[in-house]
């Protein structure tokens, strides 16, 4: 509280700052909101107080939607990987200068020396566009390698290291396996300010041993496990992904944009561009930013009857055109 003194703040009439912890994000932000002014000379208890609740409410984490601006569109680079793998800088440039503001690296970057993360991270701030996660196989969050993944991440800019696919877990406990593995790497990455997350495909999302994967490593994940939502793959297996969103409040932190649409032809199933499935798009978005927690979205594309970077700029074009 920059140029404020103990006598010149109006005291307010708070709860011991003991008992802050028992309120949840909302709850505290209202009973903030609501103190009443005392309109006496703050003692040095009363303006500790004050402030500590000042901070605390500060510290609330909120969503660009909680603070009413618009959430950030990013690319998952699978997209284009074939540029990608051709020219990385120039793929990134291309990007950028279509108009998303994120981008997601997939596993191949984990071959990076610490040298190419930095000439990355120097790319990615020269254009104006951030790195927010970056997809890993499994090896990356045992202890092996959480080391290196933290390094480049960090260098990157990178706040979620995401596990992209659990391989083939055997029944319900090799799921409580996997559940198991995110929980130590979260554990590791929690003191340094990252975050780990889980990324589906139709597998979590389909029935097993009486109950979907996903609600396996929900219920076996701390909270701040990132539930990193594949949009297409949820709906393809029939499942609801607006009710998945309103089931797991807070841990929808970036969603993977992706259609789906059922049929065999070339514009069908993976094929289809953003906004040309069946995915309820205002209501899951509407859904993730009221009660997902989202930060940022990516979209992603497996294939389409177009060039990649053309369809890249395509699905933005269509998304901007939903979102108004």
């Amino acid at each position: 509280m920059r140029g404020v003194t103990a006598t010149s703040v109006t005291s307010y009439q708070i709860a011991p700052t003991a008992h802050l912890s028992s309120y949840t994000a909302p709850e505290l932000r209202v009973k903030l909101s609501l103190m009443k002014p005392a309109h006496t000379k703050l003692s040095r208890r009363s303006f500790i107080a004050a402030t500590a609740a000042t901070v605390a409410c500060a510290a609330i984490p909120r969503t660009w939607a909680a603070a009413g601006q618009p959430i950030p569109i990013g690319l998952e680079l699978y997209s284009v990987r074939d540029e990608l793998a051709k020219d990385l800088p120039a793929t990134v440039r291309a990007v950028a200068k279509m108009g998303y503001e994120v981008v997601e690296f997939y596993s191949p970057y984990f071959s990076w020396s610490l040298e190419k993360a930095k000439e990355v991270r120097k790319l990615l701030d020269d254009l104006g566009i951030k790195c927010k996660s970056t997809h890993n196989g499994m090896n990356t969050l045992k202890p092996d390698g959480i080391a290196k993944a933290i390094d480049l991440n960090q260098t990157i800019g990178a706040k979620y290291i995401v596990l992209a696919s659990a391989g083939q877990p055997k029944g319900i406990d090799g799921w409580k396996g996997v559940a198991e593995t995110l929980t130590q790497a979260a554990e590791k990455l929690r003191p340094l300010g990252l975050r780990t997350g889980y990324h589906n495909h139709q597998t979590e999302f389909t029935a097993l041993e009486g109950k979907r994967p996903m609600e396996v490593l929900a219920a076996n994940t701390p909270k701040d496990v990132m539930l990193q939502l594949d949009v297409g793959t949820c709906v393809e297996v029939g499942s609801d992904p607006v009710a998945w969103v309103n089931a797991n409040p807070g841990r929808i932190n970036s969603l993977h944009l992706k259609d789906w649409l059922s049929g065999n032809g070339p514009d069908h199933g993976y094929q289809a561009l953003f906004g040309e499935g069946s995915v309820p798009w205002k209501k899951l978005l509407e859904a993730a930013e009221e009660k997902g927690g989202v930060e940022f979205y990516l979209i992603e594309q497996e294939g389409s009857r177009y060039p990649s970077l053309e369809t890249a700029a395509k699905c933005l074009e269509a998304y901007k055109k939903l979102r108004g």
